[in-house]
This record gives structure tokens, sequence and C-alpha cells, in this order.
């Protein structure tokens, strides 16, 4: 195919499947953009492309990625593949409007039944289509998909037929590269969407509820007969809308379920990290259509509720009163005196310091005197947009907010605070209000390692950062305490009962994983594994230059995670090196008192104006 004859294609959220897609649409020679609204996974995705491990092995890099739909106003479309979860989808069709041409056909690439509806909504029947996928990953970077399973073929068919020519010609691209495609009419599509929407409704929640990979579920006997019930109640009011599944279609969907292996489902994953999730489209169907013909569905009702209950506290919108709800739960689990009520201080000033880093967004309001009165934080990559607005929300309303800072990786592209300043200078502005004078600094955060020097004034004199690799940052612990299967919280204690003295040889993260798994093969502890981990970080920071004669102190989400790494480092530097209180806020503290400087500096400079 012809740069000039190239199918224009746009994947419109990358998520596992979205990221999984667009590899192999590029592959398949279609010019593919990518639209992605976190900036920090786009600005990755940008510079380092796109990364497929474990079931499919693969690399790609895109001339085109956007993060926003508006951006592809002009670029002429062929397809829009929108690879989003149900309820980001309306707002993103709307959007997307724009993009609408004579050629141009839209397809949903999302589970649950009816839920290509959204794109009908917009954009007709007549241009929409639907894919059944049958592969699944989990991210376990931001430009990172481990592919777990690939169950061929996936489907793929018009939502009326009127576009079948399109269907198949998707579905020949996607064979093409080994990601099997079958074209289907929309009458048998239908049977496709009910098969997979049955699967998910069988585990998915099951899975969120009971924190339980489809692995971990599947070997459970006391949940075999549970999940099949919930199959059983589907395959009843399907056949209800004159769906019919073969005899043995139960044995079907256990097997295939066998297989899906040591993997969270997406609902699941939503579940576990409070934000919503789509059961309205999975069980939340099977009792909409069982209600239809008066089937009762006991086990996917209970499922739907179950799975409402447990993340109502997130969704602001569900009944009334409920924001007042979400922002009372939010104030008292994020006030640091519990005593403390905002009530009777709403004409004190306070300053609002957000420190937007590369794993969560942490949040910290100050008083008059500079004392820490809330703290909060959020998974920056959660692209959970309403439980960001929560916390805004909830600090916006009890506290009276003179002045704001905002620091870290997506300080930039956060325009609603009075400055911006570099993490750099909010960590020596943190930490020398509680040890003014000369001092040495080791933040240790997801994705870097930085060692600042801070002068006799508390200046920032000089700072050092590790290359752009992320070997012994939190994202690093993380990788490595998925594959040895080690809960991370326990990582730090285990590590206190070794004595074993060597580190990791290779500290690139691929390299490091297999070198691990030989650990583990030649019969290693957990507990030497841990060590030997933290052994290999601590030689890493041991050989970023510090001021020997100078105090050090330790801050970010590592070291409050991992409070084991300081013995290591008191060792190697042969000095008592101190953890500030709360490690993980230090930078978003420092922010609110920047905050706060440059708010009373303002004021100070309104009044010389009006004597003047």
């Amino acid at each position: 195919m012809s740069k000039k004859n190239k199918l224009k294609v746009a994947v419109i959220g990358l998520g596992p499947v979205g990221m999984i897609l667009a590899v192999k649409l590029q592959e398949a020679g279609c010019e593919v953009a990518l639209c992605e609204v976190n900036e920090t996974k786009a600005s990755k995705i940008r510079n380092e492309g796109l990364v497929l491990e474990n079931v499919i092995n693969q690399k790609a890099k895109f001339d085109k990625v956007c993060n926003s739909i508006s951006e592809l106003e002009g670029w002429d479309a062929d397809y829009l593949f929108f690879a989003l979860k149900s309820n980001h989808t309306s707002a993103a069709v709307k959007q997307a409007l724009v993009l609408n041409t004579e050629k141009l056909a839209v397809i949903s690439v999302q589970n649950g039944i009816d839920v290509e509806q959204l794109l009908v909504a917009g954009f007709g029947e007549s241009k929409t289509m639907r894919f059944v996928v049958n592969f699944a990953g989990n991210s376990s970077s931001p430009n990172t998909t481990k592919v777990t399973f690939f169950t061929p073929p996936n489907y793929i068919g018009s939502i009326n037929d009127a576009c079948s020519d399109k269907a198949k010609e998707i579905a020949d691209l996607l064979t093409s590269v080994s990601l099997e495609t079958k074209s289907l009419n929309s009458f048998d599509l239908v049977k496709r969407v009910w098969e997979k929407t049955i699967l998910n409704a069988a585990l998915s929640p099951l899975c969120g509820v009971g924190r339980l990979t489809m692995a971990e579920a599947m070997n459970d006997p006391d949940t075999i007969e549970l999940i099949e019930q919930i199959i059983q109640e589907g395959i009843d009011v399907a056949e209800a809308e004159k769906i019919r599944f073969s005899d043995d279609f139960v044995r079907q969907c256990m097997r295939y379920l066998k297989k899906g292996g040591d993997h969270f489902p997406s609902l699941a994953v939503d579940l576990i990290n409070n934000r919503p999730t789509e059961i309205d489209y999975f069980n939340g169907k099977i009792v909409e259509y069982g209600r239809k013909h008066y089937i009762r569905t006991s086990l996917n009702l209970s499922f739907t509720n179950m799975v409402k209950a447990m993340t109502n506290k997130n969704i602001i919108s569900r009944v009334p009163g409920a924001a007042g709800d979400v922002t009372k739960k939010i104030l008292e689990r994020g006030l640091v005196n519990k005593e403390y009520n905002p009530i009777s201080h709403k004409n004190v000033s306070f300053f609002l310091g957000i420190d937007l880093g590369s794993a969560y967004a942490k949040f910290t309001v100050i008083d008059e005197k500079g004392l820490a009165v809330f703290r909060s934080y959020l998974p920056t990559l959660g692209n959970d947009k309403q439980a960001f607005k929560n916390v805004t929300q909830t600090i916006a309303s009890n506290f009276n907010i003179t002045g704001s800072c905002a620091t870290g990786y997506g300080r930039k592209h956060f325009t609603e605070t009075d400055i911006i300043k570099t993490e750099i200078s909010c960590a020596a502005a943190g930490v020398s209000f509680f040890h003014s004078g000369a001092k040495n600094i080791i933040d240790i955060g997801g994705e870097d390692i930085k060692v600042i020097h801070c002068d006799d004034d508390n200046n920032v004199a000089n700072f050092y950062m590790n290359d752009k690799c992320a070997a012994g940052t939190g994202s690093f612990l993380s990788e490595i305490a998925e594959r040895v299967n080690i809960n991370i919280e326990d990582m730090s204690s285990l590590a206190s009962l070794s004595k074993y003295d060597k580190e990791l040889n290779s500290f690139c993260t691929v390299f490091a994983k297999t070198e691990i798994m030989n650990w583990i093969f030649d019969g290693m502890s957990l507990e030497d594994i841990s060590r030997g981990v933290y052994i290999s970080i601590a030689n890493k920071v041991a050989k970023m230059r510090l001021e020997a004669a100078l105090p050090t102190f330790m801050i970010g989400g590592v070291v409050e995670h991992h409070p084991y790494l300081k013995d290591l480092l008191n060792e190697k530097f042969n000095k008592d090196i101190q953890i500030i209180e709360s490690p993980q806020y230090v930078v978003s503290f420092g922010a609110a008192l920047l905050a706060k400087k440059h708010a009373l500096s303002e004021m100070k400079a309104k009044q010389i104006e009006k004597i003047i």
C-alpha cells in the first residue's frame, strides 16, 4: 500500500486494547494516529513509542500522537477506533463529530451489550461497526502493555450491514499481521457480542470484588459453580432474545476462561483502583434484558449492585446529595488533624501545593504558619478526571485558598494554579522548612532519582539526576515486585530479614526481570530477592554525588513505602540519613510554601502601589 493510498486510522484511547490495535494496524500498512488525553502518557508514547510484551512482542513508533480529538480535524481519517471505557465514550463522540466525513466509518472496540449505540447516537447506524475483542493485556508502564492472552479470532461487523465491505477490509488487514479477525453479518455479530459479554459478566465482577486474577478465580473450586450459574443466567436471557448457543456452550465458556491466565479483567482493574466501571453494560445489561422477558437473574443482579455499591463513593452524580458525601469523605481522609474544623477558619488564608508526579498527584494545603492541614493523593495515570475534580472541589469548598503552586512532571499542562515551580525548588523548600541550612536531599520518585545540594541560605546550589532509565525508581520496584509476586507493601520488611549481599548485575528493567527469574529458578527466597533488589538501588544512589560533610535527608514516595532503603544507604554513606515526615508529600508541601511566599509578595506589592 503506497503512502498516498494508505488507510488513515485513528485510535482513540490507549489502554491495552488500543495499544495492541494501534501497533498491529500500523504493521498492516495503515497510517495510524493516536489520541491519548493524559499528557504524561502521550509524551512517553511520542518519545519512546508503544511496546507490546509477552504473548505479542513488538515495538512501534508513531508520527501523530494527539492529546485531544480536535487535533485530528482536517486529517481526513478513514476509520476511528473507539477503544475507550463506555463512561468516557459519549463525550469523545461529541468531540469526534467534527471529524465526520462521507467516507468515515467508526468502530466500537469495547466490551458489553449495546455499547455501540453510544457511537450510533453520533454517527448513525450506517457508519458504525462493532469489534469483538478476544485478546487482553495489562499496562506495565504508560507506553507498555503486557499482552496476557489472544484466543483467536476477533470479530468485526457492521451494525446494519451497510458497511460490510469495510468490516472485511479491517478484518483482512488485522489477519495479515497475525491478529486473526473475522468479518460477520449483523445477526452473527450480535451473537458474538452476547457470547463475549456473558464471558465478561461471569468473571470480571467476581475478580474485582474478590481481588482475584482470572487464573486464581478459575483455579478455586469454590468459585467454579458460581461462574457456571452466572453463565447460565446469561444464556437464558440470550435465548429469550432469539440468540441460540450450542449445547456445550457452558463448557466452551469455561475452557475459554481458563485460558485467561494471571490477568485482571479491565472491569476488575477499575474496581480495584476505585474508578467507575462498565458494569451497566455487562451484568447490568443481562439484568435489563432479563426483566424484559421476566427472567430472574439473581446472581447478575447481585454482582451489578455489589460493584455499584463499591464504586458509589467515587461517582459524584449518582444520587442527590452525593457530591456532599464525597467531599465529606475526602476531607475526613485528608485532614492532618482530625479535630480540625475548616468552618471556623473561613476567613483564614490557606495555600495549596500540587505535585503532579509521574506516578501520583499529591495535594497539600498549609495554613498561614506553614503547617500542613490537609493532604491527599491520586494515581496520575488513572485518567479519572472526576476523582481529580472531587479533590480540588473539596479543597476549594473547605479552605480559603489565597495562593497555589503546581510542580512535577505535569506542571506545565496544569493551568489552574497561580504559579508553577520545578520539583527541585519545591523539594528544597519543603525540606528547608524543617531543616534549615546546607544539606543533601535524596528524592527517589516514580520515574527518576534526584540528589539536591542546598547552601547555607536554603537555596539550590546544585542537583544531579539519574539517566532517563527508570531503573531504581518506584516504577522499577513495582514491576520487579509484580514479576516475583511480592506484595510491594511487604517488600521492605522481607528485605530486613535477609543477610544476602549481592546485587542485580542488570539495571535495565527488562534484563533485571530476566535475572530475577534466574534467582527464582535457583530457589532464592523472597527475603533474599528483596534485599538484592534494594542493594542494587542503594548502589545506584551511592554513585551519585553527595556532599560528605552535610546532613542528608530522604524524601519521595519510594522511601515512604520502602524504608529499608534508608538502612542500606546509611551503610553506603556511613552516615545517619534522616527521612522527612510524610516524605511522599514533601514536594507538594514545598509547592504550598512557595505559593504562600508568592501570594504574600503579591499582597505586599499591591500595598506599596496603593501608598504610591
